[in-house]
C-alpha cells in the first residue's frame, strides 16, 4: 500500500469520529529542509505541511508533506509522510507510534519506521527503527527489521518570555542510511537553535567526512537554517 493511500485511509478513518478528537494542521516554510542533519533540497527552500488528528486517548494519526530534491537528474519531488501512534504520561511523558516515509513512484525507496520517545521536564529521548522498505528490490539488498536505526537526544529551555532555546544531537547508522542518504553507514548529527513566534534559527552539523567537490549536497557543511511555521486548529 502506497503512503497516500495509507494516509487517505488513516484520516478518513480519523473524520469519522472527529467528534472524540481534534484536528490541526500546520504549515511552513525553510531556507534548507535538513532531516537528521542531512539535506532534502540539495540546500534549497522547502515549503512543508500537514494534518493532524488527535484523541483525548492518546491515540493519534496525521500525514506531512514537503519538497525534496537530491541530486540534479534524479526521480525526487516529494516527501508525503504518514505516522500514527499512542502518547501519555505526565511527568514523564511516552510517546510511540509507526511512520511511513514516501516518495515518488519511481524511486522506488519507501521506507517505515517504528519510533519512541520519552520526555522527562525540558528532556526528551529517543529511537527509531526501520521497520521495512520497498528498497530491497531495485537496491538489490535485503534489508531488515532493524538494519538502521537513529536515537537522539533533545532539550528545550526558556531563555526569555516566548524566546526558547533548543539543543540537539542525534546518531544514524546502519547500511540503509548510507545506500539513502549517499553519506558512510553511521554519522553524528547536532543542532542549536531559538524559535520565537513561529519563526526558528538554527545552526546544524554533522560528522560526515568531506565527500569531495563532486557532491552537490554537501553535508559535511555547517547549515544555517532559517524557518517560519503556523499551527491552525481546524
Amino acid at each position: 500500500m502506497t503512503k497516500s493511500k495509507w494516509a487517505l485511509l488513516a484520516l478518513a478513518a480519523a473524520a469519522g469520529t472527529a467528534q472524540a478528537g481534534d484536528f490541526t494542521a500546520n504549515i511552513a516554510v525553510t531556507n534548507n529542509y535538513v532531516w537528521r542533519g542531512l539535506t532534502q533540497t540539495q540546500n534549497e527552500a522547502a515549503v512543508q505541511g500537514g494534518i493532524d488528528w488527535a484523541h483525548e486517548s492518546g491515540f493519534y494519526v496525521g500525514t506531512w508533506i514537503s519538497n525534496v530534491s537530491y541530486a540534479t537528474d534524479d526521480v525526487y519531488s516529494y516527501e508525503h509522510d504518514v505516522y500514527f501512534g499512542l502518547s501519555g504520561g505526565d511527568d514523564l511523558a511516552w510517546d510511540v507510534g509507526y511512520l511511513y516515509f514516501n516518495y515518488d513512484d519511481d524511486a522506488d525507496f519507501d521506507f517505515a519506521e517504528i519510533y519512541g520517545s520519552l520526555s522527562f521536564s525540558n528532556y526528551t529521548v529517543g529511537l527509531n527503527v526501520l521497520a521495512h522498505t520497498e528498497a530491497d528490490e531495485p537496491m538489490g539488498r535485503d534489508y531488515s527489521f532493524g538494519d538502521a536505526y537513529w536515537v537522539y537526544g533533545d532539550a528545550a529551555f526558556e531563555v526569555r518570555e516566548g524566546l526558547e532555546l533548543g539543543l540537539h544531537v542525534g546518531y544514524h547508522d546502519g547500511d540503509f542510511v548510507e545506500d539513502f542518504n549517499g553519506v558512510p553507514d553511521s554519522y553524528f548529527e547536532y543542532g542549536v537553535s531559538l524559535s520565537m513566534q513561529g519563526v526558528t534559527v538554527a545552526v546544524t552539523g554533522t560528522d560526515v567526512d568531506d565527500p569531495g567537490p563532486d557532491d552537490p549536497l554537501g553535508n559535511d557543511d555547517i547549515r544555517f537554517v532559517i524557518s517560519y511555521g503556523m499551527d491552525f486548529e481546524l
